[in-house]
């Protein structure tokens, strides 16, 4: 046998099992289907095999000509990398905008290896790279591939929480211990406030208080918020929560019916009957931006802080939960509704001028992150426009 037909054997063996390798990396983690094509690039060319724990290759395909979008494909962001290297302080969304014109499509184009640990967690130094199966846009992981660390074979732990989260988590972070919304059947479970020691009409910062109610292990801490009004669903006039007002914090120093909950701060004072929230709720971080499952058509009722104007990287509450279809993560539409006016110019007849419904408008983006049944926290993402409560807010159309 001559050496050409040797090598050749040896390069169709090598095709052969790169395809059936590929065919297994092609997972749609939120469709379920198996993509049995070759991923290619921009050119048509059958892509490099990302690389696998151990491995020393990095080539990657080679780009010799302009981006060419295929038709009815997810929009890519003009000016999106071939490429890109994960670094430390990047958020999911960032990196979304990045290649996408609209992030929330991510989990269209994300394409899973699944030789990779937690595949769809993404550390900084991972690199990124754009590419095209059977002409529709996707993005490969590589690990670890822009740290310009030589890899050897081996387990290599990465701490779950060195994870890119999907928004900031400084956006959230005084929700997370000063939530101002309670939902409307968690109302009846939180723990209050009984009295304080010493029997004060009003408490502050440096006391002790006596709480009676599901209350968690000695050394926890708890916001202590008081109930402000009632929250509506503007659809029907249901009470769907409540607006509390933060006024402390404290830790639990004894156990016991009624238990000690000594007030590290305050901000107001504290009365008998405020509520108490443990503060060490875990909200996940790690969520892929995406369209609501179904079609969504709510409005914001109530912003955390109290402000009227609301802004990027700001907390609201909707009118939509769990038993609307939505889930964290989530993206929605925001509309800035239009104003109703008098068409004094046109022929208004006998009944003076006539009302005009304006257009509502498109005024920003939203996340949500927290779910309820009846109502859900989000995060502005974006706000191209002024944004107030009673504004509305929808699935991307």
């Amino acid at each position: 046998m001559s050496l050409a037909v040797t090598t050749r054997a040896k390069r169709t063996l090598i095709l052969a099992a790169a395809a059936g390798l590929l065919a297994g990396c092609g997972l749609n983690p939120f469709g379920g289907k198996r993509e049995e094509s070759i991923p290619v690039s921009r050119e048509g060319q059958a892509a490099t095999q990302p690389v696998s724990l151990g491995s020393t290759n990095t080539r990657r395909p080679v780009d010799n000509g302009p981006r060419v979008t295929p038709v009815e494909t997810v929009p890519i962001a003009d000016g999106a990398p071939d490429q890109y290297v994960v670094k430390r302080g990047d958020t999911l969304w960032d990196i979304s905008q990045t290649f996408l014109r609209d992030p929330w499509y991510w989990p269209e184009i994300w394409q899973v290896n699944p030789q990779i640990e937690n595949p769809h967690l993404i550390y900084p130094g991972d690199l990124l790279s754009l590419i095209y199966v059977d002409g529709q846009p996707r993005i490969l992981l590589e690990r670890g591939a822009g740290r310009n660390a030589r890899l050897s074979p081996g387990v290599r732990v990465i701490p779950l929480e060195e994870a890119i989260t999907t928004i900031p988590y400084e956006a959230i972070a005084a929700f997370l211990t000063r939530a101002a919304v309670i939902e409307r059947d968690q109302l009846e479970t939180l723990p209050y406030v009984l009295t304080s020691r010493g029997d004060h009409l009003i408490s502050s910062a440096g006391v002790d208080l006596y709480a009676r109610g599901d209350i968690d292990v000695v050394g926890s801490r708890y916001s202590v918020v008081h109930i402000n009004g009632e929250l509506r669903d503007p659809d029907n006039n249901d009470v769907v929560g409540y607006d509390a007002l933060y006024v402390g914090d404290g830790t639990i120093r004894r156990g016991g019916d009624p238990a000690t909950l000594f007030v590290n701060e305050s901000q107001r004072e504290i009365l008998t009957g405020d509520r108490l929230i443990n503060q060490d709720v875990v909200i996940p971080l790690n969520f892929f931006p995406k369209p609501p499952s179904q079609s969504v058509d709510g409005e914001i009722i109530s912003v955390i802080d109290g402000v009227s104007r609301i802004g990027q990287f700001q907390v609201v509450v909707i009118n939509r939960g769990e038993s609307h279809g939505l889930e964290s993560g989530d993206v929605l539409t925001v509309l800035q509704r239009g104003d109703v006016i008098y068409d004094r110019i046109g022929d208004s007849g006998v009944f003076g001028a006539e009302q005009v419904k304006l257009p509502d408008e498109e005024a920003g983006t939203m996340m949500v992150f927290k779910t309820y049944d009846r109502i859900s926290y989000g995060l502005i993402m974006s706000a191209e426009n002024e944004i107030q409560v009673a504004d509305l807010v929808q699935d991307p159309r």
